[in-house]
């Protein structure tokens, strides 16, 4: 009797052992936080649906999707859209996800309050102009989406608001 129980308990410890070498996914530490994650057709989705917008408006535009951590998702192009604009697209959907707050609501709050000019030299990333907003689902930060190209920035934003809307976010 003695023998299978320790051959039962060194099995039990051998199979725990591996697992956690070998399948890290399958043991899980209590009490790590878990967020939720911009899955790339919604991504795709949003962008599409702003490109959209703004196109039945009659604007040329790019369109970023990136996520919580400001990684590029989904970049579209319209054809004939300015050189720049992938560029503006990024760094107003880089800026909205980062700071967690729309980019318009930014830049006026910049002219409100001049001591937080600093925000604007974070990094080389960040642009402060109307056109980005977060990504909210379920009440939960996931991403940025942002617009460059249209003639002004409360358009690009407007565009923008039809991609959140497209996949239901806040």
């Amino acid at each position: 009797m003695m023998r299978k129980g320790i051959c039962t308990t060194w099995t039990k410890g051998a199979v725990a052992l591996l697992a956690t070498l070998f399948l890290p996914g399958l043991v899980l530490a209590d009490g790590l936080p878990q967020a939720k994650v911009l899955p790339l057709d919604l991504a795709i989705q949003a962008g599409q649906a702003t490109l959209a917008q703004c196109q039945q408006d009659g604007y040329r535009v790019s369109v970023a999707v990136v996520d919580r951590g400001g990684n590029v998702k989904a970049l579209l192009r319209h054809d004939g859209a300015g050189p720049h604009t992938p560029d503006s697209s990024f760094k107003k959907a880089y800026t909205a996800a980062s700071l967690g707050r729309p980019t318009m609501e930014l830049a006026e709050l910049l002219v409100k309050v001049p001591r937080i000019h600093g925000l604007r030299d974070m990094n080389d990333k960040i642009l402060i102009l109307g056109g980005g907003l977060p990504i909210k689902l379920e009440g939960e930060l996931v991403g940025g989406i942002g617009v460059g190209g249209a003639p002004g920035d409360q358009f690009d934003e407007n565009c923008a608001r039809a991609g959140l809307k497209a996949i239901g976010a806040e």
